[in-house]
């Protein structure tokens, strides 16, 4: 895909993008002195062209009656050290699993072993007295692995004792998992913080609904990253409530836009529709990927941060605004030195009406 490279301004355009490391976020905002809201805010698609403030200003790019739609799931520790038969030490990373409950029977879940070579019907100790078998390679994927797991604790309760938060090479310091949590978060169950809704605080909700800005929000329990761009996203269990599916409908029915807050809400509203593309309460695992050959039909706006180059985020952007605007706005925000990662700054995509 033809995006720019990590050059100065008016550079020419190459294919791939790379972000250089001084544009990585390395922390969050309130761990380099500053409020968890006071992030930068890039704004593209509407009739000005590229626009930039903080992100404290978002509500003035909006209109009152538009929707605005969060994804509630909150984050659990869902990375645990441990040691190989070898005696490496090895870094997994837990997908949320498809079926867990207060019990403490073996689990099936998919998992990823960091930078580490397994083979089907291996075993290895977690910590606590867990107990892991891996059994074959998640089909379509070079490094994600089911797993049979037997813990001594039920599953969340587990990591929530032995895990800790999944952190990639840009975080240089370990941080407590309240720094992986957006602050409306109130079910359990993401593997990685839905980090888009991560600047939100109550001054930016009441900005919203003061000039008559509505939210709604749906869960979707994120899991691992995919990293790979030809690799397909996991399957991720959501649930958009009756509520949130009526707020849609009547927004709709006014012409207002659905401003999606993450790709995750983007996955559990697109997820969620009936044989005749409209709007329904839902809940289950939904396996949906969205590309540009997938056009949304509900989400009209889009609230995320500034995604790696090989990631199938990109897609979900470019199903929205397309392709060119998309690398227009990557040329913009690498221009002008925009953050990128979770901790990071945002980007609202508003194509034209219609």
């Amino acid at each position: 895909m033809p995006f720019v490279e990590a050059t100065p301004p008016n550079a020419a355009v190459r294919a791939p993008f790379s972000v250089p490391p001084e544009l990585e976020a390395h922390e969050p905002p309130e761990y380099r002195g500053r409020s968890r809201d006071d992030v930068r805010l890039l704004v593209t698609g509407s009739d000005r062209g590229a626009q930039h403030a903080r992100f404290d200003a978002i509500a003035g790019f909006l209109s009152a009656g538009d929707l605005v739609v969060l994804n509630d799931s909150m984050t659990f520790p869902a990375a645990l050290r441990t040691t190989h038969e070898s005696g490496e030490e090895v870094l997994l990373h837990f997908a949320p699993p498809q079926s867990y409950g207060q019990d403490v029977r073996p689990i099936a879940a998919v998992v990823e072993p960091r930078k580490a070579s397994v083979q089907s019907g291996e075993r290895i100790a977690l910590p606590g007295g867990g107990r892991l078998a891996w059994t074959e390679m998640r089909r379509g994927s070079r490094r994600l692995w089911h797993a049979d797991v037997e813990l001594p604790l039920p599953y969340l309760a587990y990591f929530e004792h032995f895990g800790m938060p999944i952190a990639y090479p840009h975080a240089r310091r370990d941080l407590p998992i309240d720094a992986y949590q957006t602050t409306y978060a109130r079910v359990l169950g993401s593997s990685e913080m839905p980090s888009a809704g991560r600047p939100f605080t109550r001054a930016i909700f009441h900005s919203l609904t003061s000039r008559g800005i509505e939210l709604a929000t749906v869960t979707l329990h994120a899991g691992v990253s995919t990293e790979e761009r030809d690799e397909l996203p996991l399957e991720e269990w959501r649930e958009v409530p009756l509520r949130t599916a009526a707020a849609i409908r009547r927004a709709m029915k006014r012409g207002c836009r659905i401003i999606a807050v993450g790709t995750t809400v983007v996955r559990a509203l697109e997820s969620s529709l009936d044989r005749r593309h409209r709007i329904i309460p839902s809940r289950g695992w939904t396996g949906l990927h969205i590309s540009p050959d997938r056009p949304m039909r509900v989400v009209g706006g889009l609230l995320t941060g500034f995604h790696e180059p090989a990631s199938t985020h990109l897609a979900i952007l470019e199903s929205l605004a397309g392709r060119a605007h998309i690398e227009d706005a990557y040329r913009t925000a690498l221009a002008e030195r925009y953050l990128w990662h979770e901790f990071g700054d945002s980007h609202l995509l508003l194509p034209k009406r219609g």
